[in-house]
């Protein structure tokens, strides 16, 4: 499948999501988390990105970033060489680590800077593992003296002291929807990816599955990035089935 170009920001914040391939740990103990938030300071400061919000999860890494589009690209790629090399070399393994090219979603209004950023830090709590506040692998505890590399100043300038970040952070809203954007596959690729991976021209062919190979087949595109809302648009399955797929495996 032919790569697309990735979507530019004019505000210079992206939301960057990165997976390890086949659901590969990216993480295996806390030294690994402390070299890729090493890595990660190091090619800001090379590179001029700065950080906004950071969650390291098992499996992937959710980033929200401000910086020039070609900068963020060549962060991206020092980093995923850099972890690459250096998980490879200590758990004695070959091959990629990373899943296809990182996902960049561009930012251009306030209120989804302040929803992206929300939904980073919850992300813990998301997968059933504890709040933010208490997940020592997000930037949580950054908000008042964020390191050198991040920069907050357009959430602390909505937000305003930590009393009130606290309080947003820990608001219940819906911010489904942010992992993955429309703008990686087109329909057109989308109907593509499915002819490849499940062996099938038309979506609506899935609606003629046993519940549990139809919700193999929507995790698997999940997985390589189609939204929840394209995957119901392409399949004529109702959101909420979409959503369910995969949750209680997803939860470890």
């Amino acid at each position: 499948m032919p790569r697309h170009a990735r979507n530019k920001s004019a505000s210079g914040y992206m939301h960057v999501i990165v997976r390890g391939i086949g659901k590969q740990l990216l993480f295996e103990d806390d030294y690994d988390y402390k070299y890729y938030l090493k890595k990660l300071e190091t090619y800001c400061m090379d590179t001029e990105v700065s950080v906004c919000a950071y969650c390291l999860m098992d499996n992937h890494v959710h980033l929200l970033v401000k910086g020039e589009s070609e900068a963020i690209v060549l962060l991206m790629k020092k980093i995923g060489v850099s972890y690459s090399w250096y998980y490879n070399k200590k758990y004695d393994r070959v091959g990629h680590l990373f899943q296809d090219r990182y996902k960049s979603e561009p930012i251009e209004n306030e209120k989804y800077l302040l929803t992206a950023f929300r939904y980073i830090l919850k992300n813990p709590e998301k997968a059933g593992i504890c709040s933010a506040a208490r997940y020592p692998w997000n930037s949580f505890w950054f908000y008042d003296k964020p390191l050198p590399y991040m920069d907050l100043s357009a959430v602390k300038a909505t937000l305003g002291d930590f009393g009130q970040y606290r309080e947003f952070i820990e608001q219940k809203e819906d911010d489904q929807g942010l992992e993955y954007s429309e703008t990686w596959y087109s329909d057109t690729s989308a109907k593509e990816l499915m002819e490849r991976c499940l062996g099938i021209t038309s979506g609506t062919a899935l609606q003629n599955y046993s519940r549990e190979k139809r919700d193999e087949a929507l995790i698997t595109l999940k997985e390589y990035g189609l939204t929840v809302r394209q995957i119901e648009r392409l399949t004529g399955i109702g959101r909420g089935v979409v959503q369910d797929a995969g949750k209680k495996r997803s939860k470890r």
